[in-house]
């Protein structure tokens, strides 16, 4: 009753599924190995059908067609550590799962996406600032190394979130401990070289709190939303407003003194005929959505119009930039 769907891709009997967890292990599965299921079965938890380590959780799910050469995973930890390996790498998993990416101990995975030739990636940081380079300017590494810097973490901040950006435009919608959020268009936030700053995302102020999610979104997807006491609040995107990036934003969610919100994802939207047969396919907590449309309201109750102030833009150098490699 708690649970919901958040990705939906069609794949064949033979294609993969890669499984990485947060401590830079990958295990994969061939499609037909997962059971088989009615279209309204529950399904069987991932834990049973992959062999994690104890403690481990997976946090990223990747569909693969084919190993090959010409394609890249694209991965990011916590402390805005970034890697590309070539998806060939990955073809061979044992029983156990293999080394995707060499993690220190105070740190762990966040994200990891198949990248094309020129997208773009956009790391989203806990004190609220972003940074988006091309893909291109991480090298191809092998499989069991470290990576290179991302960017320049300020002291206390880590990444929250990675983005990846292609030729369709969209809006980045940020999430805030205290409820509050915004969307922004992508094309606001500017191409700079890996490693630097980055750029003010949105202002974690203390009426916002620190930055929880940034997902790239379209008007017409919908978002759960997740507090630490349990209560999930489900919405369309189109409710929230569009406003600049460097703003704080609107209230999204009601969240009480004791409470806060811990997660933020897209959800697939569900099929009208199953609303018809009377399922629960809305997972909503004890209170309505809200979602204010109009101007961000600023702390002293004015209109916040928020301008693109770049003043944290910094183009990063791959000074002091190592790539650890080896077993």
């Amino acid at each position: 009753d708690e649970d919901f769907v958040e990705r939906l891709f069609i794949a064949s009997t033979h294609s993969f599924i890669l499984f990485l967890t947060a401590r830079g292990r990958c295990h994969w599965l061939k499609v037909y190995r997962i059971p088989e299921g009615e279209r309204t079965a529950r399904g069987r938890p991932v834990v049973n059908l992959i062999q994690l380590e104890e403690g481990d959780e997976i946090r990223a799910v990747v569909p693969v067609d084919e190993f090959v050469d010409d394609r890249y995973l694209f991965t990011a930890t916590r402390q805005g550590i970034v890697k590309k390996t070539v998806l060939s790498a990955y073809g061979n998993v044992r029983r156990d799962g293999i080394i995707a990416l060499k993690i220190r101990d105070d740190d762990n995975l966040i994200g990891a996406a198949l990248v094309e030739p020129d997208q773009d990636v956009l790391l989203a940081t806990r004190n609220g600032m972003a940074v988006r380079f091309g893909e291109s300017d991480v090298r191809s590494m092998g499989r069991v190394s470290a990576g290179v810097k991302g960017l320049n973490l300020r002291d206390g901040d880590v990444v929250v979130d990675m983005v990846v950006i292609g030729e369709e435009a969209g809006t980045l919608l940020t999430i805030c401990e205290n409820g509050y959020g915004k969307r922004t268009p992508s094309g606001e936030y500017p191409r700079i070289r890996r490693g630097g700053k980055g750029v003010i995302d949105i202002k974690t102020t203390e009426r916002n709190g620190p930055v929880v999610s940034s997902k790239l979104v379209a008007d017409d997807n919908e978002i759960m939303i997740i507090t630490q006491q349990g209560v999930m609040i489900r919405l369309p995107v189109g409710s929230i407003s569009q406003i600049g990036r460097n703003t704080q934003g609107v209230r999204v969610i009601n969240v009480g003194e004791a409470d806060r919100v811990i997660d933020m994802t897209r959800v697939v939207v569900e099929d009208e005929d199953e609303e018809l047969e009377g399922e629960e396919t809305d997972a909503v907590g004890d209170q309505p959505a809200e979602a204010v449309t109009g101007p961000a309201d600023s702390e002293d109750g004015s209109a916040e119009t928020g301008e693109n102030e770049d003043v944290d833009a910094q183009t990063g150098e791959d000074a002091g930039d190592e790539e650890s490699s080896g077993e």
